[in-house]
């Protein structure tokens, strides 16, 4: 764990509480491997000063890293990385916005700005594989964290997979509960991430100033057996979320004989 990634990683004015951004900066340089199996970490002391916590935020974020295999105390001597952590992929997991939360210790809530019916176009029906005239469900919610509005949410689902969906109060109903009520559980996600500039309607809704960035992410979601469930177009406020990732390199291909 180098002291420049700690230092830049912890924000005070970011939604997630400080504990939760100790774990996932821990959890990002473990599957990194900048943190080995078996290490220990530095000193509590050394941890607060380059996060800029405080000891008690620390220990709770290194006690759920505990809790979720990912680290091992051992009394007296220091935490230490899991001998199996580097097994774990972090955070690449298909989460629902509820369980995102959740994870993140917010209170989840929407505001619904569209929910019904119509017959998919052309488009709509080539995207989610189904025949024109399909009808499709159309849910659109500003998303919310402890009451922060974070993301404008655009979601269509052929209205078939989860009849009665139109009477649903998306206030605070989960579709992933929904769908995995109709034995249609997600499984994966194809998504690409881009940046833009908010428009008039976005700015309103996600109380901006027009022009102001935004990371747009479309999802097409599916099932065990490779079904399109539903597609998703999220903007985020782009003072407001983060995408967290990593990349591995893998060893460059050598050839089997010639010069090494």
């Amino acid at each position: 764990m180098t002291e420049a990634a700690m230092s830049t990683s912890i924000r005070a004015d970011h939604p997630e509480p400080l504990w939760i951004q100790a774990v996932n900066l821990i959890k990002e340089q473990i599957g990194t491997g900048a943190l080995k199996p078996g290490s220990r970490l530095p000193p509590e002391r050394e941890l607060c000063e380059r996060l800029g916590i405080s000891r008690v935020t620390l220990r709770k974020a290194l006690t759920t890293l505990v809790e979720e295999g990912a680290l091992s105390a051992s009394h007296g001597r220091g935490w230490y990385v899991a001998a199996s952590a580097s097994a774990r992929e972090w955070p690449n997991s298909l989460e629902s916005f509820s369980e995102t939360a959740s994870r993140m210790g917010l209170a989840p809530s929407s505001t619904v700005l569209r929910q019904e019916v119509v017959a998919a176009d052309l488009d709509q029906a080539e995207h989610l594989s189904i025949a024109p005239g399909t009808p499709l469900f159309v849910l659109e919610r500003v998303r919310l964290l402890n009451d922060v509005p974070i993301a404008l949410d655009l979601t269509q689902v052929p209205a078939e997979f989860v009849p009665g969906i139109t009477d649903v109060d998306f206030r605070t109903g989960s579709l992933y509960d929904h769908l995995a009520a109709a034995n249609l559980d997600p499984v994966k996600a194809d998504a690409t991430v881009e940046a833009q500039q908010a428009d008039a309607y976005l700015a309103e809704q996600l109380q901006l100033e027009i022009g102001k960035p935004v990371l747009v992410m479309r999802q097409l979601v599916f099932s065990p057996t490779d079904r399109p469930l539903f597609s998703s177009v999220v903007r985020y406020r782009g003072d407001r979320y983060r995408l967290r990732t990593f990349f591995l390199r893998s060893a460059p291909a050598r050839p089997a004989w010639g010069p090494r």
